[in-house]
């Protein structure tokens, strides 16, 4: 097992000594010290608007389509592991239900959007959005705003934003399929078109994925003579993205997605205590679909631009569960829709100076059959984006929403960065406040049966968290490191009362810590990055820490391009010991162990038309639960090919 002191120094290093000993076996043959390699820089929408990423205040992470075809990620809980600050628990693998712990915050304290629209569940208790259901095969943008964000985006980013933008047709017709098979019974498939014509864009993508037998509940659970199969899995998810231009001034864009996904699991079975494994699986069949329509109006030259859109969520979620000996029982089954209208301008004030104003209007509404409950929320936000002398860049931004439930609540912001002369040193901050609404379910939906009560005066969550750090770049960029410390505190936090009868507002909880990075550029083919993050999160409350947040946290990942034609990349992931409970919570703290993976990617273009790809993931066979009852996949090989015409 490795000690927390392996975690801390590899932050304090920022992984460079790997670096190094990587990188010299590789620049012998490849090391070209005649051109420099800038590393471009990457605008971001962390603001709303596009902005340069060394101009915003906020710790962000982006991931293109680029980073995600090297890796090979096929859903976004892999592809998130790597992310400094963010802990993904996954229960039972791939499709399983999926919690994003961001900052040591709560899985419900990260805002998703995907192309703008709120992607979270208004029907779950805790109202996030499950990323387990989530393909990567359509995204071309992941952008990880770390630190409260309340003040531009509203409810649910106490801890953060993860903003996911899917791809846009461009140039001439380009029709893409992929086929990968590989371990579990896993057999995956993508069929894309995209491309422009004229002032017309299009993009469509198909997806499959599926798996037939992945092993997620440990043996030692079972018990004697039980034998469960492993989960199986099915996806089939449909994007869409259709753009126009009407004139010079004018243009419009619609985007859909749908997500059909059924899960067979082990759940457990709670006829004895402890609960055990069942002896039988349940089905879970989820039913997402998320669209967009917005018109976009440039007047004064492109000086006010306007955007103006029209959101629709739906998510429906069906889960069966077997007869364990007393009957089946009936099935459950969660609705959840979001209509939401918004308008955003964009007003230059020259000088520097760009003002941002924006209305939303949306209206959640569950359905618990044969139940119903509705909830309407109206908000405004404005925020001034300043620049002076190309030295100091500001954000600042307020908010207040204006709720049917809860009332009126407002929110801030103020993120500044400034560029030191001559030594290129980026000094970055923020402050924020933020909050999290009371879900409908947890105002509205009570279970008698288990004397459980919903509590319609519930109050939101509320919070106020910094961070302060600053990156350096080093031999014309192709060196870059830094870090960042961020605090949160949280208060009103909506947790079962004393009776375990009823939700109330009775949490506390601080989190804080330190996220540390160093980049290098070290050949025109070799790039190597390091991430390390220090959590502390605790209940102030019960003063102790709080569940599936580990302390210590680090990743290496390595990408070498021998030849046009061949890329290879390697990722290390070391997490450190977590506190959890057990699986049916019957032991409700433990001292879940640390674990560490390397996973391995390669992709050879056999010509302008085919690329072979393949992947082994978990090389080591590390044996791990995360959470804590739930296994996750050892040992694992896939293949695939590509094709482009």
């Amino acid at each position: 097992m490795i000690s927390p002191k392996f975690y801390a120094a590899l932050g304090s290093c920022a992984v460079l000594s790997v670096f190094s000993s990587v990188s010299a076996v590789f620049a012998q043959s490849t090391l070209n010290q005649s051109s420099p390699v800038i590393l471009p820089e990457v605008t971001i929408s962390g603001a709303r608007i596009e902005q340069p990423v060394a101009q915003a205040g906020n710790a962000v992470t982006i991931i293109t389509a680029k980073d995600i075809e090297a890796q090979q990620r096929r859903s976004f809980p892999e592809l998130l592991e790597t992310v400094p600050g963010v802990h993904v628990v996954q229960a039972g693998g791939i499709g399983g239900n999926t919690a994003i712990f961001m900052r040591g915050t709560n899985s419900n304290h990260v805002k998703v959007l995907i192309d703008g629209i709120d992607a979270s569940n208004p029907s779950s208790v805790d109202r996030v959005f499950d990323f387990g259901q989530l393909l990567t095969s359509d995204v071309a943008r992941i952008e990880v705003l770390r630190g409260p964000q309340s003040g531009i985006y509203g409810a649910d980013a106490i801890g953060g934003v993860i903003s996911i933008t899917t791809k846009k047709g461009e140039g001439a017709a380009k029709a893409t399929a992929s086929v990968e098979g590989g371990s579990f019974g896993t057999f995956n498939q993508t069929l894309g078109l995209s491309g422009s014509v004229s002032r017309f864009n299009y993009a469509f993508v198909v997806a499959h994925t599926r798996s037939t037998d992945t092993p997620a509940t440990p043996k030692e659970l079972l018990p004697i003579g039980v034998r469960v199969k492993g989960n199986a899995y099915d996806n089939w998810t449909a994007s869409s993205r259709l753009g126009a231009e009407i004139n010079e001034r004018i243009s419009v864009n619609l985007i859909t997605r749908y997500t059909g996904a059924t899960l067979k699991f082990t759940g457990d079975d709670f006829s004895s205590f402890p609960a055990t494994p069942a002896s039988a699986q349940s089905q879970q069949i989820s039913k997402q679909y998320y669209t967009r329509a917005e018109l976009l109006w440039n007047l004064f030259d492109g000086k006010f631009k306007n955007r103006f859109g029209v959101n629709y969520t739906l998510v429906d979620t069906k889960q069966k569960n077997p007869d364990l000996g007393f009957g089946a029982p009936d099935p459950t089954s969660y609705t959840g829709e979001r209509l939401k209208y918004d308008w955003q301008g964009e007003l230059d004030l020259t000088h520097g100076q760009t003002l941002v104003a924006g209305l939303e209007a949306e209206n959640e509404k569950l359905q618990q059959s044969p139940d119903k409950y509705s909830n309407t929320n109206r908000a405004a936000y404005v925020q001034l984006l300043s620049r002076f002398n190309n030295m100091l860049f500001v954000t600042s931004n307020a908010r207040v929403d204006d709720n049917d439930r809860f009332g009126t609540h407002a929110t801030y912001r103020i993120a500044p960065a400034f560029h030191v002369p001559v030594s290129g040193t980026i000094l970055k901050a923020s402050f924020g406040t933020g909050f999290k609404a009371p879900t409908l379910n947890q105002l509205y939906v009570s279970y008698p049966s288990f004397f459980f009560f919903a509590n319609p005066n519930l109050k939101p969550e509320k919070s106020q968290g910094f961070d302060a750090g600053f990156e350096q770049p080093l031999l014309n960029d192709k060196i870059r490191f830094g870090a960042t410390y961020f605090q949160n505190d949280i208060k009103d936090l909506i947790t079962s009362n004393a009776s375990f009868t009823s939700y109330a507002n009775i949490g506390k909880a601080k989190t804080y810590g330190v996220e540390s990075f160093a980049a290098w550029q070290a050949t025109d083919t070799v790039k190597l990055r390091g991430d390390y993050t220090y959590t502390m999160a605790r209940d102030d409350v019960q003063h102790n820490g709080l569940l599936r947040r580990p302390r210590h946290k680090a990743s290496v990942q390595a990408n070498w391009q021998p030849m046009d034609r061949l890329t290879l990349s390697a990722t290390l992931i070391a997490v450190s010991s977590f506190i959890d409970g057990n699986r049916d919570f019957s032991v409700q703290r433990l001292k879940a162990p640390g674990y560490q993976i390397v996973n391995l990617a390669v992709s050879y273009e056999v010509n302008k038309t085919f690329t072979a790809f393949g992947r082994v993931d978990n090389l080591f066979d590390r044996r791990y639960q995360n959470p804590t009852g739930f296994l996750q996949s050892g040992l694992a090989a896939y293949a695939g090919l590509k094709a482009v015409y």
